[in-house]
């Protein structure tokens, strides 16, 4: 009887591990280019985006911009804490001296932290 009730233990607590494991928060957002821009290396035509980004929430992570389900860029950014939900998302562009565009910051409708992009390829 109390190898039955240690095998229902030991079940119960592997369940619930996989469960907290599994039930991680998404670190995504989409967003819209009006016009083209560059994110690293690569030069974004206007679209539709979707960005996915891993590391820790208090310092640098990795970007993946996608773009019909497929990778069209990477890049490092930090991740920037705002005061209150934007009502929409925002992407903040800097031109360069040759006159380009560069994404600088995405902020997204539906999260308090916005992505603040490196100049640099990851």
């Amino acid at each position: 009887m109390r190898k039955v009730e240690l095998l229902a233990f030991v079940c119960a607590f592997a369940l619930t591990f996989s469960t907290v494991a599994l039930a991680k928060t998404k670190n995504e957002g989409s967003f819209d280019l009006a016009q083209a821009a560059s994110l690293g290396s690569t030069q974004l035509q206007p679209g539709h985006y979707k960005a996915e980004w891993t590391g820790t929430n208090n310092g640098t992570v990795n970007v993946a911009v996608m773009q019909h389900g497929k990778t069209v860029a990477t890049a490092k950014a930090e991740l920037k804490p705002l005061a209150n939900r934007p009502a929409y998302n925002a992407v903040t562009l800097q031109t360069l001296p040759n006159h380009q565009n560069r994404i600088q910051e995405i902020d997204f409708g539906n999260r308090k932290d916005a992505l603040v992009l490196s100049g640099a390829a990851s």
